[in-house]
């Protein structure tokens, strides 16, 4: 694993929270949830400085310190228009717009944005809910040509064939957590659709919501059948993959 990442550095916040330093030293956030983070390490809240937020879809539990790590580190924001919209109202300069299918360089990366079913809406301080876009995957392509996939929050669909035969990832994240996005199974399915040879589980943490019944053990029983020799990173938050 260690050469394929050629050079990046991945670091497991929680729950589907992942910050990324490229090759070049670019700072990534992909779905900015930390402050109120039941998984984050006190010291990872901080994140000092940050170059590019990527974000899949608009519940808190993804996009909670959105506008706060920009007014603080100056951030460009990536998200679909709906998102990147609201995100400027609140007066975030550096929010830019990606929507399925398009592809955007930024922060030296080049970001793919790809299908993802689920829901997104964003909530406002009054308690009502606006609407947030469509969910949003993201493809990314680092300067040494590594490429990792996170899925953001979805269910499996049959065009995961179609992620991997275009863009050929070389780790994907997906959720396994069941009720709210797919399982174990759903999972191991979609890895297999992927052709992945490496993977990452997330958004199961039951610190997070108590309703999830997915486990990496169960991912695992389910890819010995459906997808064997697939090498299952189970990160734990403060984890680093690096190379």
């Amino acid at each position: 694993m260690e050469q394929i990442l050629g050079g990046t550095r991945i670091t497991y916040l929680g729950h589907s929270t992942f910050r990324i330093t490229t090759p070049g030293d670019e700072q990534i956030i992909i779905d900015p949830f930390l402050t109120n983070n039941p998984q984050t390490p006190d010291d990872l809240k901080r994140v000092g400085e940050l170059d590019t937020i990527l974000i899949t879809h608009g519940h808190f539990d993804h996009f909670d310190d959105a506008e706060s790590l920009t007014a603080q580190t100056g951030a460009s924001t990536l998200s679909n228009f709906e998102i990147m919209s609201y995100l400027q109202r609140q007066g975030v300069e550096t929010a830019q717009p990606i929507m399925k299918g398009g592809t955007a360089e930024i922060g030296g990366i080049k970001v793919t944005a790809t299908h993802a079913q689920h829901g997104s809406s964003i909530a406002l301080d009054d308690g009502t809910f606006i609407y947030g876009g469509e969910p949003l995957g993201y493809v990314i392509e680092f300067e040494s040509g590594f490429k990792l996939y996170h899925a953001g929050d979805t269910n499996l669909f049959g065009d995961m064939q179609l992620i991997g035969e275009l863009y050929n990832p070389d780790i994907a994240m997906l959720p396994i957590g069941d009720r709210l996005t797919m399982g174990p199974l759903e999972a191991a399915h979609a890895v297999r659709l992927l052709g992945v040879n490496h993977v990452i589980p997330m958004h199961y943490s039951t610190d997070v919501m108590p309703i999830f019944t997915g486990t990496p053990e169960k991912f695992s029983e389910h890819l010995d059948e459906i997808a064997p020799g697939t090498n299952v990173h189970v990160m734990e938050p403060g984890d680093d993959l690096a190379s």
